[in-house]
């Protein structure tokens, strides 16, 4: 799939010579072409191969990546569930177990969590993904990085475009972007939202997102600053159901998170700067970031409100030296980052407020807010450092070496303490070292193998190592990171025709893997505990195929992923299947663009998942269609476009995304059903 970074269609043609530059910097090494990487990469334009995006979710943006599931929940108050090789799977909300970046800037914050609802995806230009054990360049994550890159910005001063789109469920998005450069300077930025009432019962959404870039560049000095900001007043929770209540009303909610009116509404932003530095054989690269976030979450086991500051630095210098005949390019940094929430939860009182009966838990009659149930500064930070060595052995083999110190601090300050309230107080430091090795050959100058052996480890999170089951103060001692080793091989390449292809076979196996659970008396909170020992297995293909001004893009993931050793109390889950993920999976796009029209129809087939770790529910597979086609008439003189789209063009029922081992047997989570909709822009030429 890296090779969809190419061309776009109607250059065809010199496809060939234009695949082998392309470069790939979430590698952190000196910008390797993909094919002399040994690591399985996909590098994609989301708009070129496949237009008419809404870039509403990340999952439309995600989609036709190897061994990369974004699944939809469907609920405006948490973010796609993204797993990469099946880490990530466990999440409630946001991502976990992933980097996340924007042009380089981590979203991903110290202790492994991941928000994604304040970043827009209308100037993403290209997307960058490593797969596989990313700790050795990254620090805390096991499956991969993910690394969303702007649009160049425009040839021109100044160039804009005004977008408006319709559908189903009142469903309307209103975008106004723009971008230019004059000199050294170039600028880009939009800004969007969006409102809907959801395609669930109880999950309207409304939202306002913002994005500015702008940078200076010249040949030995490269300037950049980013600014992301979100204001999301209302995001409805319509929870999960149970398999009988998805097949009987897809649309319905839980009806605890109807009473309780579970919901969040958040306002963040989030600012950074980058500078690089070419001095002869070497580079150096300095980055600073800051932010800050409110979170206001009524939930139905409570009401969560946290005030998050972060910031983050990092420092990199890249050498050639040459040893011998050997041609070294050593990579060596430091990141920092820090991490401050002020955390205060609150009895959740909305569906028991009765006139004239005030409770200790509730006593003020009309307040969904009731006695404060914890008060604490939660701060956690981090530090890695790294070195790592791209090797050219000659001029067909070459090979990477490295590793990364890292070490996490959690630290609890408990602001309640009272005869009924323990001291949650508590510090713990988690480290780890990562190394890693890999080996490409090119086996011609269109063809190239590689393996590598890589390691990784992934910290529970600060809300992960909080919650205790048995109701314990202070901060989890018994729940230890997971750590992981990969052994990996693949091919990618492309033929001197129209096929270009990429493929992967791993073997993972994880100590210590983090697992969720709920219990019957949590009211949806989610709890974890570690699996002794688990194994991933699993393989990985894409394919792009080109015939003028028509291409067919597919990909495909097998994953056989088991617990090794694994007990829980009374319970043996030792070879059961780890839940959540689908044996196989696979997805197909074909598109045609020509000079006035485009058209495009996307599919995933996906097999049946165990939603337990006892696996005795299971979650049906599916198969469902998607359509968008447009029309562009003016194309000489404005960047007039109409497009139309259906989603879920059957209709089917099925369930988009999984909540592991929920309680009530509500593990599932609908998709949307067949929805139409119409988009407008209208811009000025490129040219102009």
């Amino acid at each position: 799939m890296f090779l969809l970074l190419a061309s776009k269609a109607g250059a065809q043609q010199d496809t060939v010579a234009r695949l082998d530059p392309v470069v790939v910097t979430v590698t952190r090494g000196s910008g390797r072409s993909v094919l002399a990487s040994p690591f399985a990469l996909s590098v994609v334009r989301p708009d070129s191969t496949r237009p008419g995006q809404r870039h509403t979710a990340i999952d439309e943006t995600l989609a036709l990546i190897p061994g990369l599931s974004a699944a939809n929940r469907n609920n405006p108050s948490q973010d796609p569930r993204l797993s990469i090789r099946g880490f990530g799977a466990r999440s409630a909300f946001g991502v976990r177990g992933l980097r996340v970046l924007r042009d380089g800037m981590p979203l991903t914050l110290p202790d492994g969590q991941t928000p994604l609802d304040y970043m827009s995806l209308e100037s993403v230009g290209s997307i960058e993904v490593l797969r596989g054990s990313a700790s050795a360049l990254y620090g805390n994550a096991s499956g991969g990085v993910i690394d969303m890159r702007s649009v160049d910005p425009a040839s021109s001063a100044a160039r804009f475009d005004a977008r408006q789109w319709i559908g189903g469920d009142a469903f309307t998005r209103t975008v106004l972007a723009g971008s230019g450069s004059k000199g050294h300077l170039g600028w880009v930025a939009d800004a969007a939202h969006n409102r809907t009432d959801g395609s669930r019962d109880h999950s309207r959404q409304r939202s306002t997102v913002g994005f500015v870039r702008a940078t200076h560049t010249t040949d030995r000095v490269r300037l950049a600053g980013t600014v992301m900001a979100l204001d999301n007043p209302l995001s409805e929770n319509p929870g999960a159901l149970t398999i009988d209540e998805m097949r009987s009303d897809p649309r319905a909610a839980d009806p605890a998170t109807v009473r309780r009116n579970a919901r969040k509404a958040v306002q963040q932003i989030q600012a950074g700067g980058t500078l690089g530095v070419n001095a002869g054989a070497g580079e150096l690269s300095l980055a600073a970031y800051g932010g800050a976030r409110s979170l206001d979450n009524p939930l139905t086991f409570a009401v969560v409100d946290i005030g998050r500051r972060t910031w983050g630095a990092s420092a990199a210098l890249r050498a050639n030296i040459h040893a011998g005949s050997l041609q070294n390019r050593i990579a060596t940094g430091v990141d920092v980052q820090s991490q401050n929430d002020l955390r205060r939860n609150f009895a959740a009182c909305a569906d028991t407020v009765m006139p004239n009966a005030p409770t200790p838990s509730c006593p003020d009659v009309g307040s969904e807010r009731g006695s404060v149930t914890l008060d604490q500064r939660e701060l956690v930070s981090s530090i890695g450092v790294y070195v790592s060595d791209d090797i050219d052995i000659n001029s067909r083999l070459s090979a990477t070496v490295g590793v990364r110190a890292d070490k996490v601090r959690f630290r609890v300050r408990d602001n309640l303490i009272t005869p009924a309230n323990s001291d949650d107080s508590g510090e713990r430091t988690l480290s780890a070292v990562s190394p890693m090795a890999g080996i490409v050959a090119r086996v011609t100058s269109l063809l190239s193998v590689y393996g590598n052996v890589s390691s990784a480890f992934e910290t529970p999170t600060a809300t992960e190592l909080g919650n205790q089951p048995d109701g314990s103060a202070g901060i989890n001692e018994a729940l230890d990171p997971q750590r992981s080793i990969t052994f990996e091989i693949g091919s990618r390449g492309f033929t001197r025709g129209p096929l270009s292809y990429d493929l992967a076979v791993y073997n993972t196996n994880v100590v210590d893997e983090l697992v969720p659970f709920e219990i019957p008396q949590s009211n949806g909170r989610r709890y974890f505990r570690n699996a002794g020992r688990t194994s991933r297995r699993g393989a990985e293909m894409g394919a792009t195929l080109r015939s003028g001004a028509r291409s067919l893009m597919a990909s495909y993931g097998y994953s056989w992923f088991r617990f090794e050793d694994f007990k829980s109390g009374n319970s043996d889950f030792s070879s059961n299947t780890i839940p959540g993920i689908p044996r196989h999976r696979a997805q197909f796009a074909g598109t045609v663009m020509t000079q006035g029209w485009f058209g495009v129809i996307e599919t995933e087939l996906a097999g049946s998942s165990f939603v337990d770790d006892a696996n005795t529910s299971t979650s049906p597979g599916y198969s469902v269609f998607h359509l968008r086609a447009g029309i562009t008439p003016f194309r000489e003189t404005h960047r007039l476009s109409l497009t139309a789209g259906i989603q879920n063009l059957f209709n089917r029922t099925y369930a988009s995304s999984l909540a592991v081992n929920a309680a009530r047997n509500r593990y599932f989570e609908p998709a949307s059903k067949r929805t139409l909709s119409i988009g407008l822009s209208l811009g000025t030429n490129p040219g102009k």
